[in-house]
């Protein structure tokens, strides 16, 4: 973590006041950390989250701090999740990155058997009482009146429990509530929009929508279900970052900005091949994806790179390119993209300006 004190007058709440649907980037463990926090903020997301990271581990161990908390003055709005268990605890860690970023989330959403054995996650939405004295906790201890309390819930089968709990956070000072819209026992089962819509219209907070939201197209219709203030993208941003800035693929050009961010900042070769093959996914053959996931370093892709320009034909790539006006002169890495089968892809808002999503 940066020693340089980074506060700034950011209110993530003044954002909600503009009336805009606020796209905001999931916390994603392994994935939404600075590297691709910094990707997504230069393809329209205006608030990002970092993994969840489990608070007594952060205040135990510098060297926790310090690997699983990292940012810088550009990386922001910030909002950081904590997965906690008690109310000082989650307080004492807000304190902590207080001054570098912008608002804490406590995780109540996080299914798997480990977090929830421990006291974190999804059994959280069963203790109304302690989520409510955990955001009392932040509210009162972290001095900074702007400085935001949420926290990231599922569902109940019994929709009226999840309602009471928001009540029950409301009343406490919580300053917004992003409800994926499924149960903890389901994973991949379509999204509960009238049980969003339903906590939408019994708080006075903001609400915020997860889950499932993979276009542009996808934020718009789920606003117009559920009347929320924001979505929220996790999978969807991962197989195409530029994805709320309307584009329905992952573009030339944000593929190259991933290359770039991930080398000025050192990201591990697993990381920064791991996003490559999200993005690549949709747009890459079966062979091609083989031949890709199977690289071990940053050499081997670069020595992909020479290998296919013998096999594939780089003179309608790069008139494909430069008829689109994108590309004059190839640069070796983005050729390697252009050989992969990209194409560049036409912005959905584009498309749509007149249904006012742009």
């Amino acid at each position: 973590m940066s020693p340089l004190n980074m506060t700034t007058n950011n209110n993530v709440m003044d954002m909600f006041e503009k009336g805009n649907i606020l796209k905001i980037c999931a916390p994603m463990v392994r994935y939404s950390k600075l590297a691709f926090r910094s990707l997504v903020r230069k393809y329209d997301c205006d608030i990002c989250f970092t993994p969840m990271i489990v608070a007594p581990d952060f205040l135990r161990s510098v060297k926790a701090r310090d690997s699983e908390f990292t940012t810088n003055k550009a990386d922001r709005p910030l909002i950081v999740q904590f997965a906690a268990s008690d109310a000082q605890t989650l307080a004492d860690a807000a304190c902590v990155v207080a001054p570098f970023s912008d608002g804490v989330d406590l995780n109540c959403g996080c299914p798997q058997r480990w977090a929830m054995s421990e006291g974190y996650g999804a059994c959280l939405i069963n203790k109304p009482e302690l989520v409510k004295d955990m955001v009392r906790h932040v509210r009162n201890q972290v001095d900074n009146p702007n400085y935001t309390t949420s926290i990231k819930i599922r569902i109940h089968k019994e929709l009226r429990r999840t309602v009471d709990m928001c009540q029950k956070a409301e009343a406490a000072g919580v300053s917004w509530i992003t409800v994926h819209g499924r149960t903890a026992e389901e994973r991949h089962q379509p999204v509960h929009f009238d049980a969003i819509k339903t906590i939408k219209d019994s708080l006075s907070v903001p609400v915020i929508a997860n889950g499932d939201i993979k276009s542009l197209q996808d934020v718009e219709t789920t606003h117009q279900l559920t009347g929320v203030d924001g979505v929220m993208a996790a999978r969807g941003l991962l197989a195409n970052p530029a994805m709320f800035a309307g584009y329905n693929e992952t573009p030339l050009e944000c593929v190259w900005d991933w290359v770039d961010l991930a080398t000025d900042q050192g990201t591990p070769f697993t990381c920064f091949h791991q996003h490559l093959i999200y993005m690549l996914e949709r747009v890459c053959s079966q062979p091609e994806r083989k031949v890709f996931n199977s690289l071990h370093s940053t050499a081997a892709v670069i020595d992909y790179l020479h290998s296919t320009q013998e096999t594939r034909s780089f003179r309608m790539t790069q008139e494909k390119v430069t008829a689109k006006g994108n590309v004059q002169r190839l640069s070796p890495k983005l050729l390697f993209i252009l050989l992969l089968g990209l194409s560049a892809a036409e912005p959905y808002h584009s498309r749509c300006r007149c249904n006012g999503l742009r």
